[in-house]
């Protein structure tokens, strides 16, 4: 083993090629998409279906998808397989009356077809019918009602298939609207606040019914807001505020679909607080109160919001019950017991690692849990596959064989080996067998894991070639030696080595590590930290003796080193998972967001999940939980996931995915504004990794956004492509996305942060008292020119910005990487750019060209060498 690498081999550049539309194609674009009549839609102004999710019998292609009818782009369209019948379908997410559907079809029309109504996507009825379609633009008015309405084609005028640009559907939601309701809806609903004067006035209390407990907001700052999610769109007719003496004085009511966008349905600058009876006119699943202007010198303070709605209001989808003996966790994920005939497990590993040992980019996510005991069994991992026990302790599970990743498929090289995971189980050699191998890079943690025997080694490359390039070992045992090889950057976190670590390249960090090598950087590169200040462990499924599956949810430990469980009992809660909702593929997020309202958790099973409104996690203490890397796509748009302002809420073992139409942000925690000090019980993301393009052309301007003080990240990758499926194409203009992680809170601490070729800053730190242990970047390969990506007067964005305002922060084992391979000439001014203050502290930084490809003129601020072809690499060990 060497200590140090002497030449470097970047990660291979994938280089695909545009297909370009034909004249034809292009023609008809221009022709088939003219301006729609209005003549129609007058009558029912309400577009409908925009936006809303879409199936369909079958698609030509993932070009070609469902929803790209119904995104409100009349250059996008579905199109089917070429056969009948055929037909498109769109979830109006409520019971509405139809007046007018209107189809813009592309040359690929349909002759015969229908328009179909449905209250449960089973039953349908005609409300329109033809045999002579003409195609070209087709406003049709109807009569009708239903939640889901489709185009049954059933002859078409071409050889191909059906093809829409838009299916728009018109109409009114609801029934009798002319009669203001007495329920009042806001009550026991999720609020949320943009602070709390105090634990004794948060914003729930506003919303219990109570007329003697309080929400209460800062003092002496302006704006304020409280919000309250309704569950789902409803027509309000009327709020009534009661103010305690801290009134407003101008304030506005604002209604929002989606919590991010808002209307104003009433405004006022003249209140004198009391009890106001407002009557108003608006829809909308959120309702806020937003204060501009305090009628007294303390904030602003309600007894009690009340909020009542007309008939249009929707009933929420049901959500059943799991039961926690028989939980059905989707097809893709495969439960072993200890008398499962060891053949049976060994075909299903062999099988699942045959079709993933190399499908990056493919839709298939896979589980396989172990129950506790004991199994001879070759775990062999590939692309997004978990394997994990579901005992308490990872001891609980043992495996006489392997659990490994290998990078054989890459000739090797190990730099691409991601997505995939390692979780609680323990496991034991063959004899004669001394070597685990786990040859990965990003996003493939080796977490709560037990190696045992002292004399054996793990691997964490491929054992003699090829290169790898950063991974995690968390909350994990290794009897014996841990040996990093070609690894380039590590960081293990809360584990113990009994025979200790051997090896460096650039950037190894050791944190509440028992066994780590002394502190030394940069030669041998060992950044050691002897505590972790503030961790709670990711949460995890396990059954119990009784065969019940629960959910494990680990304290917060402070101050702590070595692993959670090993010879001790792990501190914690437990929950039934009879108190989840477990969400399979294809559940909408209305029906997510209507069981985390009914104050369930959330289980996600293995595959791709799309939504096209935000998941919204607004209960204090809530699990989200993926299995097999489950992924939420943001389609249309969409943000994937908001988490309110609250305590303690903890996200785990999910993947993010940008959809083709641009999204403002795929995670959010906390709205804008966010205060509430969260210090006793941080919200805590667990292994969430996010990818802007890859399967497809994906596309958002910010990535994760941390809003909320006290945050805690457990091992983040954020990853804009720099390769592709084959056939789908990559590049500056393409998978777009300008900054990976947005620092807005205090006191946010990350650990094992991965942050990868976005378009500008990779990393904006906007919070004070914030701490990153282990920072691995890449800046962006497929700059076309200088000129195309500079800061102004600077040359490139930083790869980890702390803003200008920011007193305090700490940052210790980093390492910024360049291989401008588009254009060798780009120089990145500094990796790192932060205030000159004495509490901002960066601690053991690299900067590295890779290859010698592209210049880092600086490695933070004016301090640091030039890292180029000539000089590839350098360190600096503090700053300031």
């Amino acid at each position: 083993m060497t200590s140090r690498a002497t030449s470097v081999r970047p990660r291979p550049w994938r280089r695909t090629v545009r297909h370009l539309l034909t004249g034809v194609v292009v023609a008809l674009v221009a022709a088939l998409t003219p301006a729609v009549t209005t003549t129609g839609a007058q009558a029912a102004p309400t577009l409908l279906s925009q936006g809303r999710p879409a199936t369909a019998s079958s698609t030509e292609n993932a070009g070609t998808p469902a929803s790209a009818a119904v995104d409100g782009n009349t250059g996008t369209r579905w199109a089917s397989a070429f056969n009948d019948p055929q037909w498109l379908q769109v979830d109006l997410g409520q019971r509405a009356t139809i007046s007018q559907v209107n189809l813009l079809w592309e040359g690929a029309y349909g002759r015969a077809f229908q328009i179909q109504t449905s209250d449960d996507a089973a039953t349908w009825t005609t409300i329109y019918s033809t045999t002579t379609g003409a195609g070209g633009t087709q406003n049709l008015t109807v009569t009708g009602a239903g939640q889901y309405v489709r185009m049954y084609g059933t002859a078409r005028v071409t050889a191909y298939g059906y093809s829409l640009w838009e299916f728009q559907v018109y109409g009114e939601t609801g029934g009798d609207t002319s009669t203001c309701g007495s329920a009042n809806v806001a009550q026991g609903s999720p609020a949320t606040a943009s602070s709390t004067e105090n634990a004794g006035t948060p914003a729930s209390a506003a919303v219990d019914g109570n007329t003697g407990t309080r929400w209460a907001s800062a003092a002496q700052v302006d704006p304020q807001w409280l919000r309250v999610d309704l569950g789902s769109t409803r027509t309000i007719c009327r709020v009534t505020l009661t103010w305690e003496a801290a009134y407003a004085r101008a304030f506005q009511l604002q209604t929002s679909a989606d919590g991010s966008t808002w209307t104003t349905i009433y405004s006022t600058t003249t209140a004198t607080g009391g009890t106001q009876n407002l009557t108003v006119t608006g829809g909308g699943r959120y309702l806020r109160v937003y204060g501009t202007a305090r009628g007294t010198a303390y904030g602003y303070s309600l007894w009690e919001l009340a909020v009542n709605t007309t008939g249009g209001g929707t009933t929420e989808p049901p959500v059943g019950t799991t039961d926690p003996y028989n939980p059905n966790l989707g097809p893709n994920t495969y439960v072993f017991d200890p008398s499962t005939p060891t053949s049976t497990i060994q075909s299903r590993l062999n099988t699942l690692f045959t079709q993933q040992e190399t499908n990056q980019f493919g839709a298939q996510r896979y589980a396989v849990l172990f129950k506790p005991g004991t199994y001879t069994a070759d775990v062999n991992l590939g692309f997004f596959t978990q394997v994990a026990g579901l005992g308490m302790s990872p001891d609980d599970v043992n495996l006489n064989g392997h659990v490994r990743a290998e990078a054989t498929w890459f000739g090797g090289n190990a730099t691409q080996n991601f997505w995939r995971s390692a979780e609680n189980l323990s496991v034991t050699l063959p004899s004669g067998v001394s070597v685990e191998r786990w040859a990965v890079s990003q996003a493939a943690p080796y977490r709560r894991m037990h190696l045992r025997g002292a004399q054996n080694q793990i691997q964490l490359w491929n054992g003699g070639d090829g290169w790898s390039s950063g991974g995690l070992l968390a909350d994990t045992r290794i009897d014996g030696l841990v040996v990093s090889g070609s690894q380039q950057q590590w960081y293990s976190r809360n584990s113990e080595f009994g025979n200790g670590w051997t090896g460096s390249v650039w950037n190894m960090v050791f944190q509440g590590v028992n066994g780590a090598p002394p502190p030394s950087f940069p030669n041998p590169s060992h950044t050691v930290i002897a505590q972790t200040p503030q961790v709670r462990e990711k949460p995890f499924l396990y059954v119990t003796s009784s065969g019940e599956y629960r959910v494990f949810v680990p304290a917060v430990r402070t101050n702590s080193t070595g692993t959670s469980w090993y010879n001790k009992t792990p501190a914690g809660s437990s929950i039934s998972l009879s108190q989840f909702f477990v969400v399979q593929p294809g559940t909408s997020a209305a029906t997510i967001n209507a069981a985390l309202a009914q104050g369930k958790h959330l289980l996600f099973t293995p595959g791709v999940h799309h939504v096209t409104e935000p998941i919204q996690v607004n209960r204090a203490d809530t699990v989200v939980l993926g299995l097999g890397l489950a992924t939420i796509q943001a389609d249309n748009g969409s943000v994937g996931m908001r988490v309110a302002d609250v305590d303690g809420v903890k996200v785990a073992g999910l993947m993010f995915e940008a959809g083709t139409t641009t999204s403002p942000v795929l995670m959010e925690v906390g709205p804008s504004g966010s205060s509430a000090s969260h210090a006793g019980n941080p919200t805590s993301l667990h292994d969430v990794f996010f990818r802007i393009g890859g399967p497809h052309v994906g596309k958002a301007t910010n990535t994760l956004t941390v809003n909320s003080d006290n945050v805690i990240g457990d091992h983040m990758w954020l990853w804009r492509a720099d390769h592709a499926a084959q056939g789908v194409p990559t590049g500056w203009t393409l998978n777009t996305a300008d900054t990976g992680l947005t620092v807005n809170g205090d006191d946010v601490t990350m650990y094992g942060l991965f942050v990868e070729h976005y378009q500008k800053y990779q990393t904006i730190w906007n919070g004070n008292g914030g701490r990153t242990y282990f920072y691995q970047n890449e800046l962006p390969y497929d700059v076309s020119n200088q000129a195309a990506w500079m800061n102004g007067s600077t040359r490139g964005y930083a790869a980890y910005k702390v803003a200008d305002s920011v007193t305090s922060h700490g940052a210790w084992g980093l390492g910024s990487y360049s291989y401008f391979n588009v254009n060798p000439a780009v120089v990145e001014e500094h990796s790192f750019e932060v205030p000159v203050n004495p509490n901002v502290r960066f601690t053991n930084m690299v900067t590295v060209s890779l290859g010698g490809v592209g210049t880092i003129n600086r490695v933070i601020n004016n301090a640091g060498g030039t890292a180029n072809a000539a000089n590839q690499t350098v360190y600096l060990t503090t700053y300031p």
